[in-house]
């Protein structure tokens, strides 16, 4: 072969191996034919379907009344703008914890509904946790099982949520987004079918937290450790997680306040230092605790960085943040505060070093070891 036939030889056997890629005409005719993805859940136009708007009924997980909010999905009242810091406002919009109870025997079951942002999922979350729909059921023993989750694919969307389900009539839970808000939910069942909307449950179990109380970065809004722990304490659950913004704030206290609680759980440490939790810490439970002298208060340790057995530095900020939160408890029970209740959290993501995602925030391993953790505190200061 002489030197000038190479490039045409070499260009002709790289035509060759890219058309031997190429799919074959009756595969091309297949793939078209395929229905995509997000269609295949898509309620289609001969499915007869009763719509039941949830706020004819109401949302468990929410601490205010309707008139407050400025928004039906809000976390908190209207008048948390401007008291509370721009980003808490902002990130109080988000519907985390939300829940939608009913009764139905429907054997599928629908839902519509729109997101406020176009952004439904995040480099280290996807779209079924930051923007989906988590649907749970009671099995024969009460036992909460999960069934299904949305698979979010535009800002709105109409789409069978669960279907071929067993016969038979039994209540269900629908955990909304966690880091996106909701403009409307309808739920619905084909025609015919019974369906009940129940109302929500008094006195909630009050997380006040960062982003892993939000709920970074479960794969579904059902398995952040909060609502976790509200299925197996069969209790409601309101989630105050603010994203890189829990740091036991005196203007959210005012509003935890307010809130008939079973019990507050406050977990702001991963979004302080020590010194901000010398400040603040004896200042908040004192807030609570005058306000709400019988319920019970949490406080809890940081979590340990998945990573902080190899890096020094974020040792001795988990240390210093733990022993500043040690020093708070002791003083306030000297100081004759009562109902208080210390979680350790050297092992809230486990002992491997695989219970987060990032290193910071939980995977769905660390949520259930979270939640493994929290139970026994939360049974005990709850006389359970």
């Amino acid at each position: 072969m002489n030197a000038r036939a190479t490039p045409f030889l070499a260009a002709l056997l790289t035509t060759c191996a890219a058309l031997a890629q190429q799919p074959s005409a009756p595969a091309k005719a297949a793939a078209k034919a395929a229905p995509k993805s997000a269609d295949r859940y898509a309620v289609r136009a001969d499915e007869k379907v009763t719509w039941h708007d949830v706020r004819a009924t109401d949302l468990e997980g929410r601490a205010f009344p309707e008139a407050e909010r400025k928004s039906y999905f809000d976390r908190l009242p209207a008048e948390a703008d401007g008291k509370v810091t721009p980003a808490v406002w902002s990130l109080s919009r988000d519907s985390a914890g939300l829940m939608f109870r009913f009764r139905t025997d429907a054997t599928t079951i629908y839902a519509h509904y729109e997101v406020t942002k176009p952004q439904l999922a995040m480099p280290h979350m996807p779209a079924t946790g930051v923007s989906g729909l988590d649907l749970y059921a009671r099995d024969k023993e009460g036992k909460w099982r999960w069934v299904q989750v949305a698979r979010p694919g535009a800002q709105e969307m109409k789409i069978r949520l669960a279907e071929n389900l067993d016969a038979g009539e039994r209540e269900y839970a629908v955990y909304l987004p966690l880091f996106n808000g909701v403009e409307f939910l309808h739920v619905g069942v084909p025609e015919g079918k019974r369906f009940a909307g129940l109302r929500p449950r008094a006195k909630p179990v009050v997380f006040y937290g960062t982003s892993i109380t939000h709920g970074a970065c479960a794969s579904r809004p059902g398995m952040v450790h909060t609502s976790i722990l509200g299925r197996r304490l069969d209790m409601p659950v309101v989630n105050l997680g603010f994203s890189g913004n829990g740091r036991m704030d005196k203007a959210v206290g005012d509003f935890l306040v307010r809130i008939d609680a079973a019990a507050y759980v406050i977990d702001c440490l991963p979004n302080m230092n020590a010194k901000e939790v010398s400040q603040k810490c004896v200042p908040l439970v004192k807030q609570l605790r005058a306000a709400r002298p019988e319920t019970p208060i949490l406080l809890v340790e940081d979590r340990r960085n998945t990573d902080s057995w190899v890096i020094a530095g974020r040792r001795k900020h988990h240390d210093d943040n733990h022993a500043a939160l040690k020093a708070a408890y002791e003083q306030l029970v000297k100081e004759g505060v009562t109902g208080l209740s210390y979680v350790p959290g050297d092992h809230l993501y486990g002992d491997d070093a695989d219970g987060a995602t990032d290193g910071s925030h939980a995977s769905d391993l660390g949520f259930h070891r979270q939640a493994d953790v929290f139970e026994p505190f939360l049974k005990a200061a709850l006389g359970r």
